[in-house]
């Protein structure tokens, strides 16, 4: 038995169906580590990134935590502002996953959910990567409350094209053909990666 789980680092772009199919690994017992989650936990009131985000970007915190609409908007379409931003949490982030590793060190695999997991550089054993046709993705992207087209491209600037996700995976999810579907190819990635590991 190794040390440590074997970790699978699942992304994919925005639309395209990772958070649903984290929560097929989840269902299939895989423990899984929500990035988006442990940002949130990180701004909410009491949070570890409230002071410092606070001291970077004053007036971005409301009711102890920070307003995530306020600090939207000041880092969006300031490159300087987001990089800052970034700086500031990906150790607070790091830290959250290793407390998860550790938290969760008898399981054979465990599951990191992180929407920029390859452009971040994070390590893991092995990269899903949760897909769908581009036409697929615009459809579900542009039905979100809010969304509008340039929001939608500005989003799509920020992270890595789903081709280029997908060069580096070592499994790809379709999450276009239906739940069934996407769930017999995440039982199909995990029986994989268990034979692996026997």
């Amino acid at each position: 038995m190794s040390a440590r789980p074997f970790v699978i680092g699942l992304t994919g772009s925005i639309g395209m169906g990772k958070s649903e199919t984290a929560r097929l690994f989840a269902a299939q017992g895989v423990p899984v580590f929500d990035a988006d989650a442990a940002i949130h936990a990180l701004y909410a009131p009491g949070g570890a990134a409230v002071a410092a985000v606070e001291q970077a970007f004053p007036g971005t915190t409301k009711d102890g935590g920070i307003d995530r609409a306020v600090l939207s908007r000041r880092v969006v379409d300031n490159p300087a502002a987001l990089a800052k931003l970034e700086a500031l949490l990906h150790p607070l982030v790091a830290a959250a996953r290793d407390h998860f590793l550790a938290e969760n060190a008898g399981a054979s695999v465990v599951l990191f959910d992180v929407p920029l997991l390859l452009e971040a550089g994070i390590a893991t054993d092995a990269v899903v990567v949760a897909s769908a046709p581009a036409h697929v993705q615009r459809e579900r992207v542009l039905a979100r409350p809010g969304m509008t087209e340039e929001k939608f491209t500005r989003l799509l600037a920020r992270q890595m094209s789903d081709a280029q996700k997908r060069q580096q995976a070592h499994f790809v999810v379709m999450t276009d053909q239906g739940l069934d579907h996407a769930r017999d190819q995440v039982k199909m990635i995990l029986a994989a990666i268990r034979d692996r590991l026997a």
